[in-house]
């Protein structure tokens, strides 16, 4: 379960219904960078180059729902062991898992917003990233529901 929603200190759900949002899947460590305002993405993947103004965040644990997302302020391209947002650790609990990378982009982050209602996973989760508008998120009641609205 995600305490935030019962928390009073929390930023409001007020982003355009219109604004572009990339929904991506997180892990607990790469969640918890976002609650810090970055999230890394090695800077191979398709999304570093996108055109949107939010990020969304399926957990993959444990709660396995879409439950937040965060206006994206700056993308920050950073090399492996040059000064930037990634320290040592992050490389290698957040990137070498899953990538042999070198080059990253970061996306610094608003505060993170949780949906009024998480949207929970009913088939595979999240894979790669999907694009779609706060409004569709809003509106989705399953992962389903937003897979069909979505673009990948």
């Amino acid at each position: 379960m995600d305490l935030d929603r019962y928390t009073t200190a929390q930023p409001p759900d007020d982003a355009p219904a219109d604004a572009r949002v990339c929904v991506v899947a997180t892990q607990s460590d790469t969640f918890d960078r976002c609650r810090d305002g970055r999230y890394p993405a090695p800077a191979s993947y398709p999304r570093t180059d996108a055109t949107f103004d939010y990020m969304a965040f399926y957990r993959t644990a444990p709660v396995s729902a879409l439950t937040h997302y965060a206006r994206v302020t700056d993308r920050v391209p950073q090399t492996r062991g040059d000064p930037g947002p990634l320290t040592a650790d992050d490389w290698t609990a957040l990137i070498d898992p899953f990538s042999d990378t070198d080059r990253v982009v970061v996306f610094q982050l608003d505060a993170l917003v949780p949906l009024a209602e998480p949207v929970p996973n009913d088939t595979n989760g999240v894979r790669g990233a999907w694009y779609c508008t706060i409004a569709d998120l809003r509106a989705a009641s399953a992962l389903s529901e937003l897979a069909d609205r979505a673009e990948t």
